[in-house]
């Protein structure tokens, strides 16, 4: 039976597509798939709270690799993986730069709350001093009593940074102990300011 040319010409083109795209390189899974791993570690590590930075870089390159990987199997023929493997190699360094700044922006996190802390607990003690020596006189009873729920504000809040501290919640703790030294310091100013008034008269 004769095949008819253009068909045989037909036949012949599909065989060659079918050789070139059995030759075709394959998406480079082991480099995928160690860039996606490092990636997930890098936020297990807490890089988006403590390197945010260096995540985002982690991310961006996963991005591109994604929209590499994507452009890439869309092809039927021609496909070519080299830069998805580059592009896989660059995400997994970012990603772990990530975990590595994310490590010593929780170390630095950790110091900077307990000094937050320490700071918090001398102002509240400066405070308290002061408030119990505040001039005692007509009308201040309502303003000492106001300054008293002050500063048992920031004792709790003190209490909740220690908390924060200990359970590894380092930005959280140093906030509260912020907030605690701004309400002793507060207090601490409105009192000398009295203070300073009654030596003036």
């Amino acid at each position: 039976m004769r095949v008819d040319a253009r068909v045989a010409g037909i036949l012949g083109i599909f065989l060659g597509l079918a050789v070139v795209a059995s030759g075709c390189a394959s998406p480079p899974k082991a480099d995928v798939d160690a860039a996606k791993a490092a990636v997930e570690q890098s936020t297990a590590a807490g890089a988006g709270q403590y390197a945010p930075e260096s995540m985002k870089a982690a991310q961006d390159a996963q991005a591109a690799l994604d929209a590499e990987l994507k452009a890439q199997q869309g092809k039927w023929v021609g496909a070519s993986y080299g830069k998805a493997k580059e592009l896989a190699v660059a995400t997994k360094a970012a990603a772990d730069q990530a975990t590595a700044d994310a490590a010593a922006g929780k170390e630095k996190a950790r110091a900077d709350s307990t000094a937050a802390i320490d700071q918090a607990k001398t102002s509240l003690a400066q405070a308290q001093a002061l408030l119990d020596r505040a001039p005692r006189g007509k009308g201040s009873a309502a303003d000492i009593e106001a300054m008293k729920g002050d500063l048992a504000t920031a004792t709790t809040s003190i209490a909740d940074a220690e908390a924060a501290l200990g359970a590894g919640r380092f930005l959280e703790a140093k906030a509260k102990a912020e907030s605690a030294t701004t309400a002793a310091t507060t207090v601490k100013t409105a009192v000398e300011g009295a203070m300073a008034a009654k030596t003036r008269k």
